[in-house]
């Protein structure tokens, strides 16, 4: 049997609540919709951070932001550290099992010339390297307003490693445009691929096109924009998906797809002058946002595809994370996962033969924020709700199977479970520090944090 193709698409600031498949009623996501009827979707996926660089680590890595040294948002300008390569990425393990790798997108995982994704395993790439862009001039403005070196508007379009201009194309559309003409060279070629699609829809600036905001009229002007982004991004994956079956490739590859973290409510979203939350993302039921380690930061869709390998139609509750990806497309590849620094799992047996993983805990941590999750029970310490907002409670405990909207905080109705809970969070959060204080930053690794 032929290995499989491997297809991974990520988007940016993407809420919960933001499909159709996921609950979204105000507008519709029909190619994702489809790419979730066709396999599984699942309603307790994780991104592993709640912010871009550190949750893009641990889905290339298979591990926790913290043992892969990316911990904060990076920073765009052209000597920007980042993921250091002595992590491998998934696209690095695969190639020794005859895969061709490829990236479309964003990056954000360093824009040093060492950092860049021809230095982590992708043979082509494609797309920009820091946080953000505007979507037709493909220029970086974030920190324009910032003195200091680096902080200067910077062009940031390239092929390959080197400099293209694409000015006035959409780069929503360019993603489709040559993720598509990917497949098509894959096509006539006898290798596996592995093709990693991160979209930067729809993070801020907030920009579509005409034919996608006429679609949405009768929506509030922040709203309309969001939908008439994200309309555009499952377009993108819908031409992908037609792509591959076009090539009688569809049964040939396991495709996953997935946000990045929760909504932004970043005031710089909107374009309006209000320093005034942003409202046009959902996290849906969830509590909190971007930043947040309360469910609407890290919660977000998961969706996974291979016709004729995993069921269709399935809908999952196990809780699972980014960092399970890397072992799964791993093992499917026919590769081992025990030779590489994983905390994540392989799902396959989950996704294709119904057997659920045994539970196990997860956690998650944001500057002074902890979280861990066991079972039913999410234990958040110092949790905030927006970004630079005091905490909502220094110690939070939720059963997420009752309140799922993290309401009501039973810490002191469950003291022994609550010391417990915390006693864990903070031996796995001392652990991490300490890692990060004897490898990481001496190295200078993934230190530098800004935030797009």
């Amino acid at each position: 049997m032929s290995k499989p193709n491997f297809i991974v698409f990520l988007t940016d600031d993407q809420g919960y609540g933001d499909l159709s498949c996921m609950g979204a009623t105000d507008f519709q996501t029909p190619n994702l919709d489809e790419f979730a009827a066709s396999g599984a979707r699942f309603t307790n996926w994780y991104s592993n951070s709640p912010v871009c660089s550190p949750s893009r680590a641990s889905l290339l890595t298979g591990r926790y932001p913290g043992n892969a040294g990316v911990r904060a948002i990076l920073a765009g300008h052209r000597t920007a550290s980042g993921l250091s390569t002595k992590v491998p990425t998934l696209a690095k393990a695969l190639q020794p099992l005859g895969y061709r790798t490829a990236m479309v997108g964003k990056w954000h995982l360093g824009a040093r010339e060492d950092c860049r994704p021809q230095h982590h395993g992708f043979q082509q790439w494609s797309g920009f390297l820091a946080g953000c862009i505007d979507y037709y001039s493909h220029i970086f403005y974030w920190g324009m307003n910032n003195p200091g070196p680096g902080k200067d508007p910077v062009h940031d379009l390239w092929i390959d490693g080197q400099e293209v201009y694409e000015n006035g194309k959409y780069f929503t559309d360019l993603i489709a445009e040559r993720a598509v003409a990917y497949v098509r060279d894959a096509a006539k070629r006898d290798e596996p691929f592995f093709l990693y699609v991160p979209f930067n829809a729809p993070h801020y600036p907030m920009h579509a096109p005409k034919k996608y905001v006429d679609r949405f009229k009768g929506l509030p002007p922040d709203r309309r924009i969001m939908a008439a982004m994200l309309a555009a991004m499952d377009d993108a994956v819908g031409a992908v998906r037609a792509e591959l079956k076009a090539q009688g490739l569809l049964e040939k590859t396991a495709l996953f797809f997935m946000s990045d973290n929760g909504p932004s409510r970043e005031t710089r979203n909107w374009l309006d002058g209000k320093q005034d939350p942003y409202y046009g993302g959902s996290a849906g039921k969830l509590k909190g946002h971007k930043f947040s380690l309360y469910e609407g930061g890290v919660r977000v869709p998961g969706l996974w595809s291979w016709p004729g390998t995993i069921p269709a139609g399935q809908v999952l509750d196990a809780p699972a994370a980014a960092m399970d990806v890397f072992p799964t497309l791993l093992k499917a590849a026919g590769g081992d996962p025990s030779q590489y620094e994983i905390d994540g799992a392989d799902l396959m047996p989950y996704l294709a033969g119904g057997k659920a993983p045994a539970e196990r805990t997860l956690f998650w941590e944001m500057n002074d924020q902890t979280s861990v999750r066991r079972g039913k029970w999410k234990l958040v310490l110092k949790g905030r709700l927006v970004e630079g907002a005091p905490p909502e409670d220094d110690v939070h405990l939720s059963d997420l199977d009752a309140d799922l909207g993290e309401r009501n905080n039973l810490a002191s109705k469950q003291p022994e479970l609550t010391k417990e809970l915390t006693a864990l969070a903070l031996d796995w959060r001392a652990k991490i520090e300490e890692r990060w204080e004897k490898e990481w930053l001496p190295a200078s690794t993934g230190t530098t944090a800004l935030k797009p």
